[in-house]
């Protein structure tokens, strides 16, 4: 059976809401985009009611004379593989001058108590939920996380410690595994340019695992660690002089995210962590599962072509899902495929 049997048809242009007055004009702010003309770090926003699931904008920048597409993700504060997915048809290394960038920086929020900090891991971006500020404030990074060998764990932990140009002291599998390359790591890195730690570290309630800063800057948005959290040097010592000692962490994997501005649905989809091995066919499974479960008492029409191809390209860019304003015999029930 078609992803498009399954959901409402899709016929003309999709219509606006009208159940809720609210919902067309938060959409269409959030939908708009706009060009960009200068630097961007992180943003710090407003923390959203509860019926609203995304924060950010999208936005579009272009490039110039020996710009990479790294350049760009770095100065807007997106990491590697999220600008590579939001710009497929992008060279990565050498974008033409004036090309046009597409900036993913409109984000469904995870699927978590929204306090303290949050990471995703096959989304790779971490969101820190400031409760104790008036009015409660959100903010976003970009991270690096375990390989698939050396794996982020999940679960709910907190920061237990905070260290300021901390030393390194390998533990002896990393040696190990340096020494099989001919790398002979040191007993001990001492804090400087060729720490790996960066100038900030943020400890972990998990035996082992920081999130710390970088002396590789550029990797940061991938999977590349032996299991900790990499940040930006600029979001890392932003983030230390914000959190404080005791602050919550939950780890989660989310590929598939679904939230909601007023009575609009949108999906946001990442490509699944490797050794997960999930393909298409059982991510549009899962996303399915979740989709059913969110609108089982807010009746909602569906569009199959939209989700399909968000589930297939897996950009990381919201999607909206939904066709608002549904008759009931335009709602996708699966209990009756």
């Amino acid at each position: 059976m078609s992803t498009r049997s399954m959901f409402a048809r899709r016929g003309g242009s999709r219509p606006r809401s009208h159940t809720c007055p609210r919902a067309p004009r938060i959409a269409a702010a959030l939908l708009s985009g706009a060009l960009a003309s200068g630097a961007a770090r992180s943003d710090t926003f407003p923390l959203p009611p509860r019926d609203v699931d995304l924060v950010g904008h999208p936005n579009v920048a272009r490039t110039t004379d020996g710009d990479t597409l790294l350049d760009v993700a770095r100065l807007y504060d997106i990491g590697q593989e999220e600008i590579l997915h939001a710009n497929p048809k992008v060279d990565r290394w050498l974008p033409r001058p004036n090309t046009k960038v597409l900036i993913p920086s409109l984000h469904v929020l995870p699927r978590a108590e929204r306090k303290g900090i949050v990471l995703n891991l096959p989304e790779m971006r971490l969101y820190y939920f400031r409760t104790d500020t008036s009015p409660p404030t959100l903010v976003t990074y970009p991270v690096s996380v375990g390989r698939m060998d050396w794996t982020t764990p999940l679960g709910t932990t907190k920061i237990v410690a905070k260290e300021r140009d901390p030393s390194w002291t390998p533990p002896a599998t990393v040696k190990a595994e340096h020494a099989a390359e001919g790398d002979y790591l040191p007993d001990v890195v001492p804090p400087g340019p060729n720490n790996p730690l960066g100038r900030f570290a943020l400890r972990l309630g998990v035996p082992g695992y920081l999130l710390h800063g970088t002396n590789k800057p550029y990797g940061v948005g991938m999977r590349v660690s032996h299991g900790c959290i990499r940040l930006y040097p600029e979001d890392i010592e932003e983030l230390f002089d914000r959190v404080p000692i005791g602050t919550p962490v939950q780890i989660v994997n989310q590929p598939i995210k679904l939230g909601w501005v007023g009575d609009l649905l949108f999906i946001e989809v990442h490509a699944p962590l490797e050794e997960d091995n999930a393909g298409t066919e059982e991510l549009m499974r899962q996303a399915v599962d979740l989709i059913s479960a969110e609108i089982a008492n807010r009746p909602t029409a569906i569009d199959g072509s939209d989700l399909s191809k968000a589930v297939e390209e897996q950009t990381g860019i919201p999607v909206l899902i939904s066709r608002a304003a549904p008759s009931p015999a335009d709602v996708w029930n699966p209990t009756t495929e």
